[in-house]
Parts: C-alpha cells; structure tokens; sequence
C-alpha cells in the first residue's frame, strides 16, 4: 500500500508543478519581466516599448502598441498617463508634468510608494508611486501638496507630477509590481 500512495503522491506533485509551469508560461506574454525574471528596481527598459501609434484624432485615446493586460503607460512625448485594466480598458487617462529627467522608454515595474514625503525638489508630496530610476534618482509619479507649488527648474528631479485627485487614482490603481510602460 505504501508504494501505490507514494506513487499517487508523486503524480499530484508532478501534475501540479506542471500546472504551475504552464501557467507562468502563459502570463509570460502579458507581464513585462526584468532581467532576473522578476519585478525589482533593476527592472531594464524594453526596447520594443519606443514610439506607440496614436490616433490623432482622438488624442486621449491609448495609444496602440503600448501592452497587454493591466498597466500604467506614460507617454513622454504627450505628458500623459493612461490607467489601464485587466481587460485593455481606459479606467482614467489625465496630462502631467514632468520632472528634468525623463525614464528610458520600456517595461517598468512599481517597485515603491510612499503617501507622504518630500520630493527631490523640496516640495511636500503625497501618492508617490516610483518605477525606476536615472543615475541614482528615483522616476515617479507624485502630487504636489500645495497646489501653488512651483518647483525649482535649475533642480534635477524624476518626479512627474500629477494633480492631487489624478495622484489619488494612480495611488489606488498603481501598487507593487503593477506594470509601467514608458512610450515616446
């Protein structure tokens, strides 16, 4: 009896590691991956995630090209972010302002957040979501407390500012490893 449940034990083992397999291979194709195969800080930008096709009629729309499944996409050249669900939905799109030092364009992870901090520039800031970094300077998204609040345009920052109620959104949509792809 011991052989046949050892036997039975190691065909639910080795069905359940090939599941899992097959799993991780399919969700390969809608995730973005690091070079260590996992989110991290050290995540390298993508090089097929470059210069999205827009439709230019409808400026707001998401630009094609730009992902799969669940993301934040940041275009640099429009200074615009798109909230993006599971199912390629537009849950918010919103302009903003960014910081001196622009992130490479690829595939990003969220690695940080904090809800309250002081920003490189030494402005107060809330729902900092950060997914990268430029010579030792974190990229993020924050909004300014102070809505009056003008940084300084001689300091070097990776903030991308966001209003506080856009702030408020990408905060509650944008945790740990939600992915960000950055597009001309």
């Amino acid at each position: 009896m011991a052989g046949t449940s050892s036997g039975i034990v190691a065909g639910l083992t080795a069905a359940a590691v090939g599941a899992v397999g097959f799993l991780a291979y399919q969700a390969r194709g809608t995730v973005p991956a690091s070079p260590a195969g996992r989110p991290g800080a050290s995540a390298s930008p993508s090089a097929t995630a470059t210069k999205a096709p827009r439709d230019r009629r409808h400026p707001t729309a998401l630009p094609g090209g730009s992902g799969r499944g669940e993301r934040v996409v940041y275009s640099l050249d429009d200074d615009r972010v798109w909230l993006v669900d599971r199912t390629n939905q537009v849950e918010r799109t919103f302009r903003v302002n960014p910081g001196t030092i622009d992130p490479t364009p690829g595939s990003y992870w969220v690695t940080s957040r904090s809800s309250a901090t002081t920003g490189t520039d030494g402005l107060p800031v809330e729902h900092v979501v950060r997914f990268s970094s430029v010579d030792g300077l974190a990229i993020g998204f924050s909004a300014a407390v102070a809505a009056q609040a003008s940084a300084d345009p001689g300091v070097r920052t990776g903030a991308i500012r966001e209003s506080r109620e856009d702030g408020l959104a990408m905060w509650n949509f944008a945790t740990i490893r939600v992915p960000v792809v950055v597009i001309r």
